[in-house]
């Protein structure tokens, strides 16, 4: 068995992707800050038939990121797909003349050093199965700068540079690297915006590969 591990994972899009993968026979890893929420969303996907196991790390802080995502390939296999989906901090999310040095520290640890860090750790044993999915959501900014959420507008651009740069370096070696790009909120019942169905395009990514970006809708105008 492979796993999936989703870093940011909560009971909302993150659950919604484990189901969706999990369904698939993929062992699933739920990465946040909250043991204790991480657990009751693993304990409602093992009572549907899911293997499911929480851990806890903060993608601000790099060791606890690669030990979580060490320990969850210990425990349920190598991880084959990596999810990146961490909600942005509200700090990030200042407008750009109002937006500190330290804002945008903490924004490029979450949305740049994060991302490389959890890519390095999983990366050898992609390498050793032959194949692998990396996988980004991120907000409209990540696409559009918004100066209304200065840093994530600048941050996401970092990890949308790193996402481009693997997705062409690692196609090589048969890993995928995607982005999908959510514009607004996710909310459940909406056409495209619905957990489900953002897990379905995400599955839809891991299985077709294709284009680094994708969109779940089209940006305003």
């Amino acid at each position: 068995m492979t796993a999936i591990a989703i870093v940011g994972a909560g009971k909302g899009l993150g659950a919604a992707i484990a189901r969706r993968f999990g369904s698939e026979g993929f062992a699933v890893a739920l990465i946040s800050r909250n043991q204790e929420h991480v657990d009751a969303v693993a304990a409602e996907l093992a009572a549907e038939g899911v293997t499911a196991r929480g851990y806890t790390a903060n993608v601000r802080h790099p060791d606890s990121l690669s030990k979580a995502l060490d320990q969850a390939g210990q425990d349920l296999g190598p991880v084959e797909v990596l999810m990146y989906s961490p909600l942005p901090q509200k700090e990030f999310l200042r407008p750009v003349l109002e937006t500190t040095p330290a804002d945008l520290t903490g924004a490029v640890e979450f949305s740049i050093y994060g991302p490389v860090t959890a890519v390095h750790q999983v990366l050898q044993g992609m390498r050793f199965l032959g194949r692998g999915t990396v996988l980004f959501v991120n907000g409209g900014s990540a696409a559009r700068p918004n100066p209304k959420v200065a840093g994530t507008s600048i941050a996401f651009a970092g990890e949308t540079a790193y996402g481009q740069m693997i997705h062409d370096t690692l196609a090589a070696d048969n890993i995928h690297v995607g982005q999908l790009i959510i514009p607004g909120a996710i909310s459940p019942g909406h056409p495209t915006h619905d957990p489900d169905v953002l897990a379905e395009a995400l599955w839809a990514m891991h299985i077709e590969r294709g284009e680094f970006r994708r969109y779940a809708d089209t940006l305003d105008a």
